[in-house]
């Protein structure tokens, strides 16, 4: 195929993104180079793309570039596509019978949209109910920051948070509530700064009126699912 045709067929789809799956879409190879391998390539790519724009990569400032967004994307932002990074969430029994939902909200997320690899930033509220196990507050957050450093769409980010608490916690009474500002939609198309998305994933007892709004009054969320 022609790159011209490619690119035909690539400005149809246009902004009209389809999440295929609740997975994240990795190649069956995908970890079969070492981070450091990883690294030295995208820096060629990055640098191929700077010249491309017309930037000289001889200039102090930008010498560097190439190789920090390497590092950046393999050790930082896109971390969480290794599953060797993945936090161990070690639980407890819950000594106390706590019986009563458990929220742990206004959790910083920073994410990348994978349409754009421009960032995703806002807050994830989580809430479960113990089935006789509980688990570390901040493995919570942990767990939204592993799915989070990927390149993601966030209807996806907040069913695969839900999951992986469910599989931990042997659960399904977990629910989690993302509210996020997308700099795809808020620096570049139509430029709305102002506005936000909101996504949630309701499982088990969540999936409950009374038992939702709770959850939803505890996080001070107005917006009605």
């Amino acid at each position: 195929m022609s790159i011209e045709k490619n690119i035909e067929e690539l400005d149809l789809l246009g902004n009209d993104h389809i999440g295929t799956s609740a997975d994240t879409p990795l190649r069956e190879n995908a970890f079969e180079l070492s981070d450091s391998e990883k690294i030295k390539i995208i820096r060629k790519d990055v640098h191929h793309i700077l010249e491309t724009l017309g930037l000289d990569l001889n200039d102090d400032s930008l010498k560097g570039t190439p190789n920090r967004v390497a590092k950046m994307f393999v050790n930082e932002i896109f971390s969480g596509l290794h599953p060797n990074n993945k936090p161990s969430a070690s639980t407890f029994d819950n000594k106390y019978k706590y019986g009563e939902m458990l929220v742990e909200k206004n959790i910083n997320l920073y994410s990348t949209c994978e349409h754009h690899l421009l960032p995703i930033v806002g807050k994830a509220h989580i809430a479960y109910i113990s089935s006789g196990k509980v688990v570390g507050l901040s493995k919570m957050n942990r767990i939204v920051d592993y799915f989070a450093k990927r390149p993601q769409v966030q209807e996806r980010l907040t069913i695969q948070i839900v999951k992986e608490l469910q599989q931990v916690l042997k659960t399904e009474d977990v629910a989690c509530v993302i509210d996020a500002k997308h700099l795809c939609v808020n620096s570049r198309g139509i430029r709305d700064v102002d506005s936000s998305t909101v996504t949630s994933e309701f499982g088990g007892q969540f999936k409950n009126k009374d038992t939702k709004r709770e959850f939803l009054d505890y996080i001070k969320l107005d917006t009605a699912f």
